[in-house]
């Protein structure tokens, strides 16, 4: 008899009939699943207008004119030429293989890497064993704001960012592990952490900086505390630098195989290293950088309550706000190593910036009354999320190109389509690659990419220009499509060629109206 009465035990209610409570393993299954569906639901609402325009980026169309023509057995570098690895262009041609060439697959799997780059800034919180809502944050500031700086595009670093953060999730687990626990980092992590380094590095070279990071957070603190001896150190370091050359060995291999192996090497090493060879001036870098850091402006300033004067110096957030330093200072190194500061370039820096922002916005909230401080947290990120996402979408709706307004690209494909029969071969100019797939063209020559072929960097491809234009105007391609907005960029000389050419051999079929100015699509006589 208890003071206030007899005690009445009351048994659980039962379920309704014919309904069944799940197992409690299917419970905790349900809810390791929440956080990665949120963040995949969160992907394709904030990437939705990634789906309307043909075009975002022109490279993101010569990845897909790459992996068609590979689908075709024209391998990259050899069927289209480019001066990147040809990591992006096999992962484009898987998702063409199972979903076909439309415009939306490559939009599709943006929508999927940006969900693992986010989900893997989640893990690294978790991994870390700081509070979740920190890495939930981190993941949401991150998926927005890959709507900025070209993002939106399915570009290499769009490609290759989860890869690279998951590694480094990996490295900070096996960190906090030998700290916390004296534990030495399993020899699978190496074979783990290398092959997927291996593959970011398949896709751009710049991946070797926070394939270093990642190196250094699996096996730097195992061996300051003595838990691995030299001799173990030099063979993970041997094993992890082969792993991480063997995707590009293997692909190198490939190439060797069908008697193309001097494509592989100019396309892979020599044309990038002519590139970076002329690396814009002092003044235009600190100029482009500033227009990077003014985009990001809101993420930028949640990172001083971060890292000013911070309370917490040790434990899972410390180790956190220092990793995330670390790895910011790695994607800077990423960023600057092409030396051309492009704006996709930058979108590096958002893992990193994404969780510096996400422990500032910690810090600020917890300025608030104890009650209001998840409240005040949600609000800062949320609404650092929303003014990116808003930052991104109000020109697109402006436009409204592919949303109810005329797209110029689809247009001159369908002006393309009507000159020819699929297959035929044509020139695009000085417009963009995508042309090739939309309009379901063959091509008239493999160095698609405008920039490298008739604009300022046709030193990469380590051709002569004059003769490659002299040779595709030669052989008379059905169509040739010609961007007056962009025609001074066009090499006078070039210029010149073509002009006669037109003249002689050309009608015009059609005249389509870019931002830029009118867009010529010449059918042949």
């Amino acid at each position: 008899m208890s003071p206030e009465g007899p005690i009445t035990l009351v048994a659980p209610a039962a379920p309704p009939k014919g309904l069944s409570l799940p197992s409690p393993r299917v419970r905790r299954l349900l809810r390791s699943a929440a956080v990665p569906l949120f963040l995949l639901a969160a992907a394709f609402v904030l990437r939705a207008f990634a789906f309307a325009a043909a075009v975002i980026d022109t490279d993101e169309g010569l990845y897909m004119l790459q992996a068609r023509e590979w689908l075709r057995g024209n391998w990259p570098l050899v069927g289209v030429w480019d001066m990147h690895p040809v990591g992006a262009p096999a992962i484009f041609s898987v998702m063409m293989a199972i979903f076909g060439d439309a415009v939306w697959v490559p939009r599709l799997l943006g929508v999927l890497t940006t969900w693992a780059g986010a989900w893997a800034l989640f893990a690294i919180v978790r991994f870390a064993t700081a509070p979740p809502a920190l890495g939930l944050a981190a993941g949401l500031l991150y998926l927005a704001h890959t709507t900025l700086l070209g993002g939106l595009a399915t570009n290499t670093e769009i490609l290759f960012i989860p890869l690279t953060a998951w590694s480094i999730a990996l490295g900070l687990r096996a960190t906090r592990r030998a700290l916390e626990h004296d534990e030495a980092p399993p020899f699978a992590k190496i074979l783990g952490m290398g092959l997927m380094i291996g593959g970011a590095l398949a896709v751009k070279p710049v991946a070797v900086f926070e394939g270093c990071l990642a190196w250094a957070l699996l096996v730097g603190p195992a061996w300051w505390r003595g838990l691995l001896s030299w001799r173990r150190v030099v063979v993970y370091a041997l094993t992890y630098a082969v792993l991480c050359a063997l995707p590009t060995m293997a692909l190198g291999f490939a190439y060797l195989l069908r008697g193309e192996f001097d494509a592989f090497v100019n396309g892979t090493f020599i044309g990038p290293l002519r590139y970076a060879g002329s690396p814009v001036a002092l003044q235009d870098a600190a100029r482009f950088i500033l227009i990077a850091v003014m985009i990001l402006f809101w993420a930028f300033a949640l990172v001083p309550p971060a890292l000013i004067r911070p309370r917490v110096k040790q434990g899972p957030v410390a180790l956190l706000r220092w990793v995330a330093v670390a790895w910011f200072i790695a994607a800077t190194g990423a960023v600057i190593m092409p030396g051309m500061y492009y704006q996709h370039y930058f979108l590096l820096w958002l893992p990193p910036l994404s969780l510096l922002a996400a422990l500032g916005a910690r810090r600020l909230a917890r300025v608030a009354r104890p009650g209001l401080v998840v409240v005040a947290f949600a609000v800062l990120v949320g609404g650092v999320s929303v003014d990116a996402w808003r930052s991104s979408t109000v020109p697109r709706l402006y436009g409204a190109i592919g949303l109810g307004g005329p797209d110029p690209v689809r247009e001159v494909a369908a002006a393309i389509r009507r000159e020819i029969e699929p297959g035929d071969p044509i020139w695009v100019v000085n417009y963009h690659p995508a042309l090739y797939v939309l309009s379901e063209a063959g091509l008239a020559t493999r160095y698609a990419f405008p920039g490298q072929l008739v604009g300022p960097y046709w030193r990469v491809t380590g051709i002569d220009p004059n003769e490659e234009v002299a040779r595709i105007l030669s052989t008379n391609p059905q169509v040739i499509v010609v961007d007056r907005g962009w025609w001074p960029h066009v090499r006078p000389r070039i210029a010149a060629m073509i002009e006669e050419a037109l003249a002689e051999h050309y009608d015009l079929a059609a005249v389509v109206y870019e931002e830029r100015g009118p867009v010529e699509v010449w059918r042949l006589k």
